[in-house]
């Protein structure tokens, strides 16, 4: 075999190494970016990033031959109303809240065309299309777990139902608008939340919690029924509407008051 057979053949095998390498590459990128969270978690728990490619790369053929399909308007309506009854039931009996809350979501998958039937398997479905939310999920079926075996407290049950309503949302297609993070009602039937500083906190919106970090970011907190911002808009009105009359009592002292040049639209007051 020739010198030149043989550089030619080096040379095939480098390209197609190369070709390789940047083929993985640009897989392991988008499955960074698709699952995120997910992919760290798999790489940890596999400690191998290969072997977590291969299981998520495994997971995407699966939910491509399963039959998933977004949710007609209507039924979008009934199920975001029946959230809304849930989450005022809360504030009687958080335990049977969370518990009706983990049935309506594994009612919209089913809907869908997820499969409910095994739990570790509707986690890996979900990731492929839900992996923001998917440690929301696993957050709220281990606080689930706990409140079956009577172990959950008051503040652990609100933290779930904030858990299934940002998987929920992200079923039903719905974004959060500004404010409505902290819809859960905040009021318990214990004193975990009747003490100075904590009455009417809501958990910060499900949507922002780390699982790696297992943290929430900081929103803002309701009282009395409304939120912080809420709260400034209104003293920003009340200070307005002050000023206004202030403004109004200025100007009557100032008609009161001989002047050398008439205020334009105003007549002279005669002494």
């Amino acid at each position: 075999m020739s010198t030149g057979i043989v550089v030619v053949i080096v040379v095939v095998i480098i390209v197609i190494a190369l070709a390789i390498g940047v083929a993985a590459t640009v897989r392991r990128r988008r499955l960074q970016q698709q699952f995120g969270p997910e992919y760290d978690r798999l790489a940890r728990e596999h400690d191998s990033k290969r072997k977590a490619e291969a299981e998520l790369a495994q997971r995407q053929r699966r939910v491509r031959k399963l039959d998933i399909r977004p949710l007609p308007p209507e039924a979008q309506k009934q199920y975001a109303a029946r959230w809304m009854s849930l989450q005022e039931r809360f504030v009687d009996d958080p335990e049977d809240a969370v518990a009706q809350s983990q049935m309506l979501v594994a009612e919209v998958m089913h809907e869908r065309g997820y499969p409910t039937e095994h739990g570790d398997q509707v986690a890996a479905d979900l990731s492929v299309e839900h992996a923001k939310t998917i440690g929301n999920f696993r957050a709220a079926e281990e606080i689930s777990q706990k409140a079956t075996a009577g172990t959950a407290s008051t503040e652990d049950l609100r933290q779930a139902m904030i858990h299934y309503r940002a998987l929920f949302r992200d079923l039903l297609g719905d974004t959060p608008e500004p404010g409505d993070e902290n819809a859960v009602p905040a009021q318990a039937a214990d004193d975990e939340f009747a003490s100075p500083g904590r009455s009417g906190q809501v958990p910060p919106p499900a949507g922002d919690y780390d699982p790696a970090a297992g943290r929430h970011a900081a929103t803002s907190v309701p009282v009395n029924g409304e939120t912080t911002r809420d709260a400034m808009t209104r003293d920003e009105a009340s200070r307005d509407e002050l000023s206004r009359e202030e403004l109004a009592r200025d100007e009557a002292a100032g008609d009161g008051a001989a002047t050398d040049e008439p205020a334009p639209g105003r007549t002279r007051r005669r002494s």
